[in-house]
């Protein structure tokens, strides 16, 4: 091993809209912290970034602003981006100028040329050697262990916080591949505007969030669950709690979760006669932090006839599968963008 080698260790980036995951060659997963910054305004510095600016959300005083630097699948603001993409590096990577990883970063597929070159740049600003990009449902293909350079049609959703990206992949490229804006952030706001509507009750972004988990599905329950809620009642104007349940939640989730099951049908019927065999001898695999989703798996089963699987790990699919390629150079060339 050389000295440079032993000194520098390569990274894969998951840059998305809701967290951003870094694993290290050699180490694993070693960063998954939420896509914010928090700007200190007055000073003009950064006050606090991921999960530290997370634990400010909703709380914050007037001269500190939280930013999330992506938005719907893409970057919404590029200095923000930069700025955490570097920190979050340096936190695994540390200081020293000996280090040159070269960084593999999965970017949404709809990504504009401008933004693509952003992304590259802050790569090499953070003393890349190599920045590379991949689509991230490749990404996550390849990190849920399906065969993508096989012959044969692989189907995935990534439902992210931003975008819920279905790709049809075969032979390292993309067949079919469409990016919706309905995913885990449409989710919280569906659940937002529920409370408010349903009950006049204020509840904040981290709130809807945790109803999400405890309650959330996209079809009925064996098991009925409900939780007490905490917000402001908006006629009232003071804190009240409410006991809700998952058939509420479940309503307030409705509309979004019908245009992920539509989306997936229109896919399907978009996708070559050859390629849709393959997917009904297959099925179809979900990733990204919707498909933790309860019983979304048995929703698009019972809407497409399909066999539908959660893949082992959807939470870090994409980043996991960024990493594989640090080490299978030969794949990495087959389906990077650049």
């Amino acid at each position: 091993m050389s000295l440079f080698s032993a000194f520098a260790t390569d990274v894969a980036i998951d840059l998305g809209t809701a967290n951003t995951c870094i694993f290290a060659r050699g180490r694993g997963i070693v960063l998954n912290e939420p896509s914010i910054v928090a700007f200190n305004i007055a000073k003009g510095s950064i006050e606090a970034v991921g999960a530290e600016a997370h634990e400010m959300l909703g709380r914050t005083p007037a001269n500190i602003k939280p930013v999330r630097p992506m938005k719907d699948g893409v970057i919404a603001d590029f200095d923000a981006a930069e700025k955490m993409l570097m920190y979050f590096v340096r936190k695994v990577q540390g200081n020293s100028p000996l280090r040159r990883p070269r960084i593999v970063i999965g970017v949404p597929p709809e990504i504009t040329q401008v933004e693509r070159r952003a992304v590259k740049d802050s790569g090499y600003r953070v003393k890349a050697s190599e920045v590379h990009l991949v689509d991230e449902p490749m990404a996550a293909a390849i990190g849920s262990g399906l065969p993508v350079t096989e012959a044969a049609g692989n189907m995935i959703i990534d439902i992210g916080g931003g975008t819920t990206d279905i790709a049809v992949i075969s032979l390292a490229g993309t067949v079919y591949g469409r990016s919706l804006r309905v995913a885990g952030n449409a989710l919280d706001e569906a659940i937002i505007s529920y409370m408010r509507r349903a009950h006049n009750l204020l509840i904040g972004e981290r709130t809807a969030e945790q109803i999400k988990f405890e309650l959330g599905s996209a079809a009925a329950l064996d098991q009925p669950l409900t939780m007490e809620v905490k917000g402001r009642h908006l006629v009232e104007g003071v804190p009240r709690t409410l006991k809700i349940s998952d058939g509420d939640i479940r309503e307030a989730l409705s509309e979004p979760v019908r245009l992920i099951v539509q989306a997936v049908r229109d896919a399907l019927e978009r996708v070559p006669p050859e390629l849709s065999a393959d997917i009904f001898d297959r099925g179809v695999v979900l990733t990204g932090g919707g498909a933790l989703l309860r019983n979304l798996d048995k929703r698009l089963r019972d809407e497409t006839g399909l066999p539908v699987l959660v893949a082992e790990n959807p939470l870090t699919s994409v980043v996991l599968g960024a990493g594989r390629m640090l080490t299978d150079l030969a794949l990495l060339r087959k389906v990077a963008l650049d």
